[in-house]
């Protein structure tokens, strides 16, 4: 009994020594810059005046939980470790165009889609990129790259000089340390929710460049331009402590056109109250993939997607945040099968470009593939 004993108090030693090591390890391996930086300071101090910050952490419109209804969290880590899942990632080689972003004419109208939600537009001469990840990778984690072959191949050296960058929200696959270290000198101007400058300047972004936004607040570029940050349902954190920055979706007023880019986000109201302040919508770019019924309440499903798009008048519409990483369990290519069901019959067109695929703003007739298909 007394060696079982000290078997036991040796063996609880080591577990206890092992803990306090992989935790010492941990915080040490959080501290590098590509995991960003908390707000303080001053910039701590500008957040607590939000409405949208109580108790510590942003909050969203209408709180609710993240899980559905009859769902947990040990029984989704249990079936993400049991349960096989087929055709996640496609096995053939994305189809892809290579445009030359730099030598487009600065009096066209265009988007251009890199994947996942990362997308270039040029409206009315002025350039914007949102959300770019080039890295191909969604997390800082060590690993191999995450990208779909065929589906990263463009880099920050292919961009051209940004007027504005936009950020929807903090998290991995959407702000890229890599991608924005990179892009800092040809970005003028940042645009992201209050709390995310903190990466940004831990990133080498000046303060000049820095452009820190709340819910319903506006961004005026030039005369008849303007870039509205809206409300989403979601979160954002790139650490241990989440929601220390403000997530977004955008609005672009333009002499020329206006856009709406979702961001992330589930279902909500929000969509026919952005109708009503915002009712001329000529282009919606939506976040349509790696949703799950699990987690409904922060991703969209694709019939609620239609359904948004739908709500907000938009003419045309662009489903985005699929075909470059595996975030959730279904199919890789079911968000572009299943939008362009839900897209029959409805007030918008549904526009579906390859990767870099250069897509005419202003042009109603133009015709897109459906690239996807007999796609391995």
């Amino acid at each position: 009994m007394k060696r079982f004993l000290r078997i036991l108090r040796r063996t609880l030693i080591f577990l206890l020594c092992l803990i306090v090591v992989l935790g010492i390890a941990t915080y040490f391996y959080m501290k590098q810059p590509q995991f960003g930086a908390l707000p303080e300071g001053k910039r701590l101090e500008m957040i607590k005046k939000s409405p949208h910050y109580k108790d510590g952490k942003f909050r969203n419109l209408v709180e609710k939980p993240t899980l559905s209804q009859g769902y947990s969290f040990t029984g989704e880590i249990w079936k993400a470790l049991t349960k096989k899942y087929p055709h996640t990632e496609p096995i053939d080689v994305l189809p892809s165009v290579k445009t030359n972003l730099k030598t487009i004419p600065a009096d066209r109208n265009v988007i251009v889609w890199f994947g996942h939600s990362s997308f270039y537009l040029q409206v009315d001469g002025v350039k914007i990129l949102v959300d770019p990840v080039f890295s191909g990778k969604m997390t800082p984690l060590p690993g191999k790259p995450d990208a779909y072959k065929g589906s990263d191949i463009y880099s920050a050296n292919d961009m051209p000089e940004i007027d504005y960058m936009l950020l929807s929200h903090d998290h991995y696959d959407h702000l890229d340390y890599e991608t924005v270290k990179t892009l800092q000198p040809k970005v003028k101007h940042v645009i992201c929710g209050l709390g995310a400058g903190a990466h940004y300047e831990r990133w080498g972004y000046t303060a000049q460049q820095i452009v820190e936004k709340d819910w319903g607040d506006r961004v005026d570029v030039k005369p008849g331009f303007a870039i509205f940050a809206e409300n989403t349902h979601h979160d954002g954190g790139r650490g241990f402590k989440s929601s220390q920055a403000l997530w977004l979706s955008f609005f672009i007023e333009s002499p020329a056109m206006n856009i709406y880019y979702s961001g992330d986000g589930g279902y909500s109201s929000r969509f026919k109250d952005i109708a009503k302040k915002h009712p001329q919508i000529d282009w919606a770019v939506m976040e349509c993939g790696q949703y799950n019924k699990a987690w409904q309440s922060v991703h969209e499903l694709p019939q609620e997607v239609a359904q948004a798009t739908s709500e907000l008048n938009a003419k045309n519409m662009i489903p985005v945040h699929h075909s470059k990483f595996t975030l959730a369990k279904h199919p890789w290519n079911e968000p572009l099968n299943e939008i362009t069901k839900y897209s029959q019959n409805k007030n918008y067109r549904l526009a579906t470009p390859m990767i870099g695929e250069l897509v005419n703003l202003n042009d109603n007739k133009q015709v897109f593939k459906q690239w996807w298909k007999n796609i391995r």
